[in-house]
Formats: C-alpha cells, sequence, structure tokens
C-alpha cells in the first residue's frame, strides 16, 4: 500500500518505521534534516511537501507538534489527495483544531481520523503503543491492520472528538502523576529515606504503576533526558485547562500541576523530561535524595 507520512519526530519515526517493516511504501515530508535522512535510510520516499506527501497514496497519516502544524499541514493534504482516501493524525491537539479539519475533510470527501497514541517512544520502538480512535467506524475498520502496525491495542471511542478528549484525559493523569511522584519524594529524601529505598518500595507498592515503574527507573539513574520534555507537558497542560473551561469542568488539580510546571520551565528545565519536576518539588524543599557513597547520580 502506499503510505504518506508527515512528521517524524520522536513518535513518528518509529511508528512509521512499522510500517515500512510491513512493507508499505511511505512517502515522507519531514522539514528536519536529520530526522528526513534517518527515515530514508529506512526506506522512506523523500515528499517536498505535505501536498506531495498525499499525492498517489492510499492513506495519509500526520505525526505534528501542536494544534498549527495541523491547521496547517490538514488542508494541504486534502489539496494533494483525492476523495475516499483516508486521512490519519495521531498528535495531541486540540478538540476545537480537531473539529475544524474534520470539517474540511468532509467537504474534501476525505475520510478522516482522530487517532492519538499513548506510550513512550521507547514503547513506540518495541510496537507496544496504545491508539485511540474517532471518527467514522467505516474508516476505523479500514485502517485497523495499518494502526495494529505500532501497537495491538487499538480502542475506537466514537465518531467525532472523543480521542481528542481521551488523550488530554490521560495526559491529565500523567501530569498529576509526576507531580504526586515530586512532592512524595522530596518528602521522604526530607524524611532521610534512602534514594534507593524510596523508588523500590514506590515501584512493589500498592500505587504501583506501569508508568510510575517507567519514571522510577530514570529516576533511579538521575536521568531527566526527555522521553517527553516539560515543554511538551505545559503544551498539553494549556490544553486540558482550556477543554474543562470550554466544558465546566473545574480542574484545580491540572492548574496547580500546571503551576508547578511552570517553575520547571522558569528553572530552564524545558528541554528536560517532565520527571524533571522531581527537581523542581526537591528545590522548593530544600531537600536533596539521600544517596549512597558510591552513587554518581546527579543530586541537582
Amino acid at each position: 500500500m502506499n503510505i504518506g507520512w508527515i512528521g517524524a519526530g520522536k513518535m513518528g519515526m518509529p511508528m512509521m518505521a512499522s510500517l515500512l517493516a510491513a512493507g508499505h511504501a511511505v512517502r515522507l515530508y519531514e522539514p528536519a534534516n536529520i530526522a528526513r535522512e534517518q527515515a530514508q535510510a529506512l526506506g522512506a520516499t523523500r515528499a517536498q511537501n505535505p501536498a506531495d506527501a498525499a499525492r498517489d497514496a492510499h492513506a495519509v497519516f500526520s505525526s505534528l507538534p501542536d494544534d498549527a502544524a495541523l491547521l496547517t499541514v490538514a488542508p494541504a493534504v486534502f489539496e494533494g489527495t483525492a476523495p475516499g482516501v483516508l486521512y490519519v493524525d495521531t498528535s495531541t491537539v486540540s478538540p476545537q483544531a480537531s473539529a475544524t479539519v474534520a470539517r474540511a475533510a468532509e467537504a474534501a470527501g476525505v475520510s478522516y481520523l482522530r487517532a492519538p497514541v499513548s506510550g513512550t517512544p521507547v514503547q513506540a520502538h518495541e510496537r507496544a503503543l496504545t491508539t485511540i480512535v474517532s471518527g467514522p467506524r467505516d474508516a476505523f475498520e479500514a485502517a485497523r491492520l495499518l494502526l495494529s502496525r505500532w501497537g495491538p491495542n487499538l480502542r475506537y471511542v466514537g465518531e467525532q472528538e472523543q480521542a481528542r478528549s481521551m488523550k488530554l484525559v490521560l495526559n491529565l493523569m500523567v501530569g498529576a502523576t509526576a507531580a504526586m511522584m515530586a512532592e512524595a519524594l522530596a518528602l521522604g529524601s526530607k524524611g532521610g529515606i534512602r534514594w534507593d529505598d524510596l523508588l523500590d518500595v514506590m515501584a512493589s507498592s500498592a500505587l504501583a504503576s506501569p508508568l510510575l515503574k517507567v519514571k522510577a527507573a530514570q529516576l533511579r539513574q538521575r536521568d531527566f533526558s526527555p522521553l517527553f520534555s516539560c515543554a511538551q507537558m505545559a503544551k498539553d497542560l494549556r490544553l486540558i485547562l482550556a477543554a474543562g473551561s470550554d466544558a465546566d469542568v473545574p480542574l484545580p488539580l491540572a492548574a496547580l500541576v500546571s503551576q508547578l510546571n511552570a517553575i520547571s520551565l522558569a528553572h530552564g528545565r524545558g528541554g528536560e523530561d517532565y520527571i524533571a519536576s522531581v527537581m523542581t518539588a526537591e528545590m522548593l524543599a530544600a531537600a536533596g535524595p539521600v544517596l549512597d557513597d558510591d552513587d554518581t547520580g546527579d543530586a541537582r
């Protein structure tokens, strides 16, 4: 099958690679030189722009950073493709921007699926992502095999913007979990508990979750290299708070998480992983981790 793909970032690249590995021909538009060259090395061919990526494709996918990118890319896709083609966007964007694209897709005769994913770049490489899908049910059934290439867990949640809302629900829980861990770890450190003991007990307790275990492994090494950065979390928290305002849903916890993340940004941690909120909580509490003498972890 001929696939158009737009956006080969940390998530888009391994997802696209899964389609290549399945034998599909992928025509990619990616403006970043390094990512584009990596994709070409995997077997993708180069498109000059989004419309070119969509031309002659049976299905077009995009993995984009924000609303503005989606609202720019989608009209170009509709310009380059033929009626009846499937367009699948996997980005985390607002329901409002997505609904705008839905109206344009309908006018162009394009089947539009909203298909954000839940997981990390590591899970994307392992083809273990969860994909949340909304849009026309028949389009979902037609796309099911393609979507399953980067993970077997598919959940269809409705015909309109439910998938966008579901992704914001999940990311609110992710942000709140990180903030909770940050404050709990600062409290434990201030109480004199060894860093490894804190993480070991958390990971084996009734509170353990796949996310907590992943972040505990990262924190054990004091590794704040970004899987999902503080700056990206700030964008998603803005979307979450706006969605709450639009729906008249008070989100006081989300607002507090946003403020804690804003402190991380103010201290230059925007490019670090969102779990760098741990360092922010430590700074506020004047509490560094209690490390073993032979531990070379960074105790900033």
